[in-house]
């Protein structure tokens, strides 16, 4: 197989990312609406063909104590469970479960045999449910027929049908391995990860590097969830929720089993892992190498989980599968549990050094202790902190379908106010724009403003962008890459337009500050193309709203801070080189490479430049919307020297005088010096026209990208 140009180059900078943005592949065709297809779904009816399929246990692979619940919660936890706060990543949307690299991870061992067992019911329904509602839907109901009472369920996520190629998992070219580069030199998981193994979905269930270390289990365990977005009391809520039902596999060792799914023969159609230990299945079933269940009722929703953990004393022993697991000092609860398939062949119930470890950890052992006291704190709980896994990635409320979706909004879901006004007009909108562009704020301040605003959107969980005017608020308000001060002052004056037009109205007419900010860039850009000789009307779609700060999860937010902005020039405070941190952004953004290359060249030409440097802005006229950038770029008149140790700082030199015309970052030169972006670079060098409507058009979908109510 002819090897691809990231392997002969390693060091080139990787585009492929965008080429995800680029268009869907997928068979269902650019125009399919997949929220319209799941409206017209009957969900009472799938929800009864998956209660089912629970105790429809078939021989090819036989269900735990007849019912497929556990497995299939297990199958829905690990989709949503990979979601980390960081960067938004992971997560249940797209159904990723299904493709690699994810299908095949250790931790996801035999999910491959639960999603065949639904393969009737997705088709049965086809384009109307798809597999990412599919496997998040059937852990609820697995819920619901074990006795829980859960808190929602809410559809929505449309199916991908390719991996996604941005996430970076680890450092790790192994399995079940961890490096010293995933930890900093505090022993700090690295950002953006979220799991502490290779191909684990949180930490492993034996300890860390597979030895029973109780309190290096704990602080693994506190540091993944709260990667996820989850407190000590959710994290403890999900833990103790989910190990109620069901058990872990072990019946012999790992060896036993033959390749994951992306490395098995063909003939197995997909399916990993033969087990060629026993039958391969039932009793003798492989999955973690752990074996055994919680408790004694592993199909029913009770507090038997909580009270053995905390009831019982617990010490470490290698289980049949040649595991670290847990049982019980004076084996009480040895024979306890019913086999998984004839009840009378008993089982031990044990518990894994994760398990123990909550119960060992003060913190968590608080909360353990007040769940133990009050069942019912443990259900509300643990329903929340479920519904909030399963639906963490999607997004605001807007996006969220279904008879099953709560009323109540949840802080994490970063609620905005309902207006109790009329949103401005046509009329008022040119009324709007002629006073911000007399407000004496300049072309740059406008536009990064407007930017730094929307910008913050990830496409990866849908939150972020300019909908809340967050930027007035804590924490992004003060963070370096705004600039405080002059953001401070640029908000100020557009809080005086706001307040001179609001209180000027004799109607219901109103505008948000959210509103007026990206006006504010709207008409910025409109009046800096008509400077450069170009009629261009940059769509406005008004209707934004301002958050309190009630309303705003400070610590949630923080996440949403950029380390470093090429789009802005700011260099910012990041190991890695500005321009895989820009092209990182635009894939957030939803940008191709083109549309990334566009903006950049039109940011700079508008002077929307961190600390409002000359870095990048090869132009005589600054804040004219021309196409200098890439002009002067391209021209063989210039030269290049770096001007920092290292290299991320140059100086662009006059080849026949020497002189400097202009300092660029790696940030610049990157769309001169990568083949790919040069090739766009040159269209926009010799189309000026071309590249004005351009900057326009994708000035404004950034805009919107977070304007779900549209």
């Amino acid at each position: 197989m002819a090897s691809n140009t990231q392997e002969w180059w390693p060091d080139q900078l990787d585009l492929e990312l965008l080429d995800q943005n680029a268009g869907d592949i997928g068979p269902h065709g650019a125009e399919f609406d997949y929220a319209a297809a799941f409206e017209e779904l009957d969900l009472e009816a799938v929800k009864s063909d998956l209660e089912a399929v629970m105790t429809d246990s078939k021989e090819w692979w036989p269900a735990d104590y007849g019912h497929y619940g556990p497995l299939f919660i297990r199958m829905a936890w690990h989709s949503a469970g990979t979601y980390r706060s960081l960067d938004g990543r992971g997560g249940a949307a797209g159904g990723h479960q299904r493709l690699p690299p994810i299908s095949s991870w250790p931790d996801n061992v035999n999910l491959d045999k639960a999603r065949r067992l639904l393969e009737p019911v997705k088709t049965k329904y086809g384009e109307k449910l798809s597999w990412a509602d599919l496997i998040v839907l059937a852990g609820n109901v697995a819920l619901e027929s074990m006795g829980f009472e859960t808190f929602g369920f809410a559809g929505g996520r449309a199916d991908d049908f390719r991996g996604d190629d941005a996430v970076d998992w680890g450092p790790e070219s192994e399995f079940e391995t961890t490096s010293e580069e995933r930890f900093d030199e505090d022993g700090d998981l690295k950002a953006p990860l979220g799991n502490t193994v290779m191909g684990l979905i949180y930490v492993n269930p034996e300890g860390p590097n597979g030895e029973p270390d109780l309190d290096g289990s704990a602080k693994n365990i506190r540091q993944s969830f709260s990667r996820m977005a989850m407190n000590d009391k959710e994290t403890v809520a999900l833990i103790a929720g989910g190990h109620t039902f069901g058990k872990v596999h072990g019946a012999d060792d790992g060896d036993n089993l033959g390749p994951e799914p992306e490395d098995a023969p063909i003939d197995l159609q997909g399916l990993g892992w033969d087990n060629e230990f026993g039958e391969g299945m039932g009793p003798d079933a492989i999955t973690s190498g752990i074996e055994g269940p919680w408790n004694a009722t592993p199909t029913v929703w009770d507090m038997s989980y909580v009270n053995n953990l905390l009831t019982y004393d617990w010490e470490p022993e290698k289980g049949p599968g040649g595991a670290w697991q847990w049982t019980t000092k004076n084996d009480e609860l040895d024979d306890a549990a019913p086999g998984v398939a004839d009840a009378s062949d008993k089982e031990d119930v044990m518990m894994l050094t994760t398990d123990v470890a909550l119960k060992h950890d003060d913190d968590f052992r608080a909360v353990l202790e007040e769940f133990r006291d009050d069942p019912d704190e443990f259900q509300e709980t643990f329903a929340k902190a479920w519904y909030k896994l399963i639906h963490r990635d999607m997004g605001p409320p807007e996006r969220f379908l279904g008879p099953e979706v709560p009323e109540e909004t949840m802080i994490w879901q970063d609620p905005l106010p309902d207006a109790d006004y009329e949103v401005v007009g046509d009329e008022e909108v040119a009324e709007l724009k002629s006073e911000l562009l007399d407000s004496g704020l300049s072309t740059g301040e406008l536009v990064k403003t407007a930017w730094a605003a929307a910008s913050t959107y990830r496409d990866s969980d849908k939150r972020g962008g300019a909908n809340g005017a967050r930027i007035r608020l804590e924490p992004q308000r003060s963070w370096e890459a705004n600039e405080p001060e002059q953001l401070a002052e640029v908000l100020s004056t557009l809080e005086d337009v706001q307040a001179e037009f609001n209180e000027s109205r004799s109607d219901d007419v109103r505008v948000s500050l959210a509103d007026l900010i990206v006006l504010g860039g709207t008409a910025a850009v409109e009046q800096a193309a008509a400077d450069a000789g170009y009629d261009v009307e940059v769509p406005f779609e008004p209707g934004r709203v301002d958050a309190t700060a009630e309303q705003t999860d400070v610590d949630s937010f923080e996440a949403l801070k950029p380390d470093a902005d090429g789009f802005r020039n700011y260099l910012g405070d990041t190991d890695e080189d500005v321009e895989d941190r820009m092209v990182d952004k635009a894939d957030l953004l939803n940008l191709t490479a083109s549309e990334m290359t566009v903006l950049a060249g039109g940011l700079r030409a508008l002077g929307a430049t961190y600390g409002d440097s000359d870095r990048g802005v090869f132009t005589d006229e600054p804040g004219t919307l021309t196409n200098d950038f890439f002009a002067n770029l391209l021209d063989m008149q210039y030269e290049w020297d770096a001007v920092t140790e290292d290299e991320d700082v140059y100086e662009i030199r006059d080849r026949e005088t020497g002189e400097v015309a202009w300092e660029a970052t790696r940030a610049d030169l990157i769309f001169g010096s990568n083949a790919r972006l040069r090739t766009i670079a040159d269209v926009y060098a010799s189309d000026e026209e071309k590249f004005v409507e351009d900057f326009a058009a994708t000035w404004s979908d950034v805009m919107k990208l977070d304007r779900f109510d549209l």
